[in-house]
């Protein structure tokens, strides 16, 4: 028997996977959902997770359970860890808003924010094509939307604020103007040197966005155009002021900074459930590390919380589903530092003692796991690790860092191991970021 020494206690290796082998159901095609789909139910809510920002199989998989959230269930959205104005046009892509582009990967290519291809992307272009067909015989109002949660669209979201005050408010674009002056000097290296000139000046231009944001909604009832480019609008101005506010938070170091973007995304999904009214279902894509409930991680001890635990925290009375998802080896698309090339990296086997590891040793086997079903295990006792891997990756150093200790049936609940999994398919990947993959659109 081979026992492993986990943050809280030993771990009987044996136990683990009998538990696994015997209450897991085995994942190979979209009906194979069925289980996760009946758990669902009537939840309001339902988060899909990664455990890498560059994994296809990660894609493929949350669009069939979305698919079928939206057609079952009736799921009005789909919101994703991307930033507002490049997913709002997707959204009004799939929407067949009037200009709104003549094909998904037109769309899709103008995202140009390093990382690129976690959303520039063939998976992503097959989902907004489906969402497209599928939305043409419903009406405007009941269209399924695509909107990003981030925070980090500063310059575009003032961008697009000043584009669309032009049209109907050229008063208040006086506002947005000066708010813009006041950030254009900081507008390269991606915030860093509006937070390096914070500390000096700490409210450098909180006054201008703050002012920016309560023009804009004093102003709102008489902006009787577009109803979804009115709340888009008022989401920039938001995006504004809390991005004002990551940033600022960036130079201090430590847990605020997260907690400020986490907390921007937690008020835009419910910003997005009050516009489309009470009984809208939202779909969210995350990664792991946000929607997975920060609770059963060491992010707690770190004074860290995620989007997954205020979610549960604010909603849980009508309902929500947490699901992770993890692989034990494959390819994966990264950079080896923060804006470098994207690369098609080898993803070593997990390891040993890991989850993804464990479930291997259960069989190799993609597999779904309703955590329910394991609360009376000795998985409720133990904090063992998760791989956890970002845009930033370097597989030789994986173990010391690429592992969030997690209780997982508190995590989440439910969870899908795919044995091996195989990198993304991104759009501006050279040579091929042009070229259609042979099996696209990957079985939508």
């Amino acid at each position: 028997m081979r026992r492993y020494f986990t943050k809280d206690a030993v771990l009987d290796e044996e136990s683990v996977i009998k538990a696994i082998r015997e209450k897991s159901y085995i994942l190979d095609e979209m009906a194979d959902l069925d289980p996760l789909i009946n758990y669902i139910g009537n939840a309001r809510i339902v988060m899909l997770g990664e455990a890498s920002h560059g994994t296809h199989d990660y894609y493929k998989w949350r669009s069939y359970i979305s698919q079928r959230l939206i057609r079952e269930h009736g799921f009005n959205f789909i919101a994703v860890e991307g930033d507002w104005p490049d997913c709002y046009r997707v959204n009004r892509y799939v929407k067949s808003y009037t200009d709104a582009g003549n094909s998904a990967f037109d769309v899709l290519h103008g995202f140009n924010r390093w990382p690129t291809w976690m959303w520039a992307n063939w998976e992503i272009v097959a989902l907004a094509e489906w969402l497209k067909s599928f939305n043409k015989a419903l009406p405007a109002n009941l269209k399924v939307g695509f909107y990003g949660l981030d925070v980090y669209s500063l310059w575009e979201s003032m961008e697009s604020i000043m584009g669309y005050l032009e049209k109907v408010d050229p008063h208040a674009l006086k506002t947005a103007e000066e708010a813009f002056k006041c950030f254009e000097p900081y507008r390269y290296e991606e915030g860093r040197s509006y937070a390096r000139a914070s500390q000096f000046v700490p409210h450098l231009c909180e006054n201008e966005v703050v002012d920016l944001l309560r023009e804009i909604r004093r102003k709102l009832p008489q902006y009787n155009t577009d109803y979804e480019n009115v709340f888009s609008a008022e989401q920039n101005a938001f995006i504004a002021v809390n991005a004002e506010k990551y940033y600022r938070a960036m130079i201090h170091g430590g847990p605020h900074s997260w907690n400020v973007r986490d907390r921007h995304m937690a008020e835009t999904l419910q910003r997005i459930l009050q516009f489309h009214g009470k009984n809208t279902k939202a779909i969210v894509w995350e990664h792991n590390t946000h929607i997975g409930d920060a609770r059963a991680t060491d992010m707690t001890y770190e004074g860290l919380f995620n989007i997954g635990e205020l979610a549960r925290l604010q909603h849980h009375e009508k309902g929500v589903v947490l699901v992770g998802f993890g692989s034990y080896k494959g390819s994966v698309i990264a950079g080896r530092q923060w804006g470098d090339v994207m690369r098609n990296m080898h993803m070593p086997p997990a390891q040993k003692g890991s989850w993804e590891h464990l479930l291997h040793l259960a069989g190799p086997t993609d597999k779904l796991l309703l955590m329910d079903h394991f609360k009376d295990d000795v998985f409720l006792e133990n904090h063992i690790g998760q791989r956890a891997i970002g845009v930033v990756y370097n597989p030789e150093y994986e173990t010391y860092g690429n592992y969030v200790p997690s209780i997982l049936p508190l995590r989440y609940d439910a969870f899908i191991y795919l044995d091996e999994t195989t990198a993304l398919h991104p759009l501006h990947l050279q040579p091929d970021g042009h070229q259609m993959p042979e099996t696209y659109p990957f079985g939508v």
